[in-house]
């Protein structure tokens, strides 16, 4: 179920877990842990999530998810090796 202009404004935890491509109970963690905002709808608590909600959310994981490689780049051990070994640094000190 895409998420957009022509979808409902609350979704199911399973579609969420469809958009997200993950599994309902991991949804149902998310929504429970308060991560990802969800009202429950009746006394047999049926979760709904808002799209903008999820639409939210999403956008906060991907600014999470750059901060995290900012702050943790990635640094091939071989490539490092081999600009060491060119400029005659040890790789052993």
């Amino acid at each position: 179920m895409p998420v957009g202009p022509e979808s409902p404004r609350f979704l199911r935890l399973s579609d969420v877990a469809d958009i997200l491509n993950v599994s309902e109970r991991q949804v149902y963690a998310l929504v429970r842990r308060g991560d990802l905002p969800a009202i429950r709808v009746g006394g047999r608590g049926v979760w709904r999530v808002e799209s903008e909600a999820l639409e939210r959310y999403i956008s906060e994981q991907y600014a999470a998810t750059r901060d995290h490689i900012a702050a943790h780049p990635f640094v091939d051990e071989e490539t490092e090796a081999d600009t060491r070994s060119a400029e005659g640094v040890n790789a052993d000190t």
